[in-house]
C-alpha cells in the first residue's frame, strides 16, 4: 500500500504541482523576512526616545513640576500596560479581511500613532491644562502603538506554517529591533544635544524666572525636540509601509482559543510565574537606570553637552555584545547567563557614582556597562520559549496560547516601567529638583545616585535570588525538547 501511494504521488502531475505550491507558499524569501523585521523598528526607536529623554523633556523643556511629571510618566506607562491584553483580546476576535487579520490594525493605527507621538514633544502655548495635554497624548500614543505592536508580534504565526521559517523571521526581527534601539538613541540624542540650552547659574535667578516660563527654555531647544520627533515619525511611517507592502498574511495558520481559559492556564504555570517575577525585578532595576541616567549625567556628573554621546556608547556597546551573550547562553546555560549578565553591571553602577566626575572614565565605564545591559535585551526573550515548551509538555491538549505568554510578560514589564518612572520623578520633586539649574541641591544629587546605582542593584539582586528557584535548567530543557519531538 505504501508503494502504491508513492507511485501515485510521483506519477500524478497535478499532485506534484500542489505539493510544490504548498511548500513554496510556506517558504519565506530573504526579502519577506527583512520586510517583516523592519516592522519591529518603530516600537524600539520610539521606546528608546521616550525612555531616555521624556523625563528630561518634561522637567527642563515643558517646565513641569516634578510631581506632575511623575504622574504623566506613571499614568502613561500603566495605561500602556493595560492596553496590551485588551488589544490582544480584540485582535483575536477580529474578522478576516481581504488583506488579513493583523495588517488592518497596523495600517489604521500608524498615521494616528505618528501624530500623537509628534504632539508629545510639542510644548502647547498655554500653562493651564498642560499636564492634561501630555497625559492625553502620551496615553493615546501608547494605545495606538499597542494596536501596531500586538498584531505585529502575532503576525509571526501568520507568516508561514513552517516553524523553521518563523524562527528565521524572528531572528531577523530581533536583529533589526536591537539596531532600532541604537537608532532611536542616536537620532533623539544627537539632535537634542546640538541644541542644549545654557543652564541657569543660581537658585535665586531660577526662582525669579519661574514666573515667566518663556524665558526659561530656548526656542532652539523646543525646535530640536520637534525635529527629532519629526524624523522618528518619518521612519515610523517608512517602516510600516515596508512591512505592509513586503509581507503577505496567510489565513488559517492559527486557531482561536478561549481567552479567559488561556489566561488561567498561563498564569497558573509555575515556571512562567517565577520567570515573570524574576524579570519584573531585574527590569525595574534596568528601567530605573534608563529613565534617570540622562538626568544623572547632565545634572550630577555635569556633562550637559555630552550625555547624549554617553547614552549612545551604552547602546552601541549593548548591540555589539549581543552575539557574545548568544554564544555564552548556548555554552553555559541561560540561568548562568542571567547571573553573569546582571552581576557584571553591578561594579560599574557602583563605580560611576563613586569615582570623581571624569568624562573619559565615564565613557569607559558606560561602554563596559553596556555589555551587561545587552543581557537584559536578549535573555528574557530567549528564556520565554523554554517556558512555552515546558507548558506544552505539561498541557499537551492546550494549544495556541503563545501570544498570551508574550503579552502578559510585556504587561508586567511595562507596569514596572511606569512604577519606576513615576516613583523616581516624584523622588526628585521631594529632593527639590531645579529645572535647568547649573547645579542641584545635594539632596537631588544623592537621589539621582540612589536611582542609578543603589536601587537598580537592590532590584537586580532580589530578582537573582528568586531566579535560584526557577525550575527549568539545561537538563529539564533538553528533556522538554525530546518530549516535544516525540509528540510531533
Amino acid at each position: 500500500m505504501t508503494w502504491v501511494v508513492k507511485v501515485d504521488v510521483l506519477t500524478d502531475p497535478l499532485l506534484l504541482v500542489f505539493l510544490f505550491q504548498h511548500e513554496h507558499r510556506n517558504r519565506l524569501s530573504v526579502c519577506n523576512k527583512i520586510c517583516y523585521a523592519i516592522g519591529g523598528a518603530p516600537y524600539q526607536i520610539t521606546g528608546c526616545a521616550l525612555g531616555f529623554f521624556l523625563q528630561l523633556y518634561l522637567l527642563d523643556v515643558a517646565q513641569l513640576d516634578p510631581f506632575y511629571a511623575s504622574i504623566i510618566l506613571f499614568v502613561g506607562r500603566a495605561w500602556d500596560a493595560v492596553t496590551d491584553p485588551t488589544v490582544g483580546f480584540l485582535v483575536s476576535r477580529s474578522p478576516w479581511t481581504r488583506i488579513g487579520r493583523m495588517l488592518p490594525w497596523i495600517l489604521i493605527s500608524t498615521p494616528l500613532a505618528v501624530l500623537s507621538y509628534f504632539l508629545i514633544w510639542y510644548v502647547p502655548p498655554f500653562e493651564t491644562g498642560k499636564v492634561i495635554w501630555y497625559i492625553f497624548f502620551y496615553c493615546l500614543f501608547q494605545s495606538l502603538q499597542t494596536c501596531f505592536h500586538v498584531p505585529y508580534s502575532a503576525l509571526t504565526m501568520f507568516l508561514s506554517s513552517e516553524q523553521a521559517e518563523r524562527d528565521s523571521a524572528t531572528a531577523y526581527r530581533m536583529t533589526v529591533e536591537v539596531l532600532g534601539t541604537v537608532l532611536g538613541t542616536a537620532i533623539q540624542g544627537q539632535i537634542v544635544g546640538m541644541a542644549n540650552a545654557p543652564c541657569l547659574p543660581g537658585p535665586g535667578e531660577i526662582v525669579q524666572k519661574r514666573s515667566n516660563a518663556k524665558h526659561f527654555v530656548a526656542p532652539s531647544q523646543k525646535a530640536a525636540y520637534m525635529i527629532a520627533s519629526g524624523v522618528i515619525c518619518l521612519i515610523y511611517i517608512l517602516c510600516a509601509g515596508v512591512l505592509f507592502c513586503g509581507v503577505k498574511e496567510q489565513k488559517g495558520l492559527v486557531t482561536a482559543h478561549a481567552f479567559f481559559q488561556g489566561i488561567r492556564l498561563v498564569m497558573g504555570h509555575g515556571p512562567y510565574a517565577k520567570l515573570v517575577v524574576v524579570f519584573l525585578f531585574t527590569s525595574l532595576g534596568f528601567m530605573l537606570l534608563e529613565g534617570n541616567f540622562a538626568l544623572f549625567c547632565s545634572s550630577t556628573l555635569g556633562f550637559r553637552n555630552d550625555f547624549q554621546n554617553i547614552l549612545l556608547v551604552i547602546m552601541l556597546s549593548a548591540t555589539l555584545a549581543i552575539p557574545f551573550w548568544q554564544w555564552f547562553l548556548t555554552r553555559f546555560g541561560k540561568k548562568t547567563a542571567v547571573y553573569v549578565g546582571s552581576c557584571s553591571v553591578v561594579p560599574f553602577l557602583i563605580m560611576v557614582v563613586c569615582i570623581k566626575s571624569n568624562l573619559y572614565v565615564t565613557y569607559v565605564v558606560s561602554f563596559v556597562a553596556g555589555i551587561g545591559v545587552a543581557s537584559a535585551f536578549l535573555l528574557p526573550w530567549s528564556m520565554l520559549p523554554d517556558v512555552l515548551d515546558d507548558f506544552k509538555v505539561q498541557n499537551p491538549e492546550s494549544t495556541g496560547h503563545e501570544a498570551l505568554f508574550y503579552s502578559f510578560y510585556v504587561f508586567f514589564t511595562k507596569f514596572a516601567s511606569g512604577v519606576s518612572l513615576g516613583v523616581s520623578t516624584l523622588s526628585l520633586d521631594f529632593a527639590g529638583y531645579i529645572s535647568r539649574g547649573c547645579s542641584q541641591p545635594k539632596e537631588v544629587d544623592l537621589t539621582l545616585k540612589l536611582l542609578v546605582s543603589a536601587a537598580p542593584i537592590a532590584f537586580m539582586l532580589i530578582g537573582l535570588a528568586i531566579l535560584y528557584s526557577y525550575p527549568i535548567d539545561e537538563k529539564r530543557r533538553q528533556y522538554n525538547n525530546k518530549m516535544l519531538q516525540e509528540m510531533r
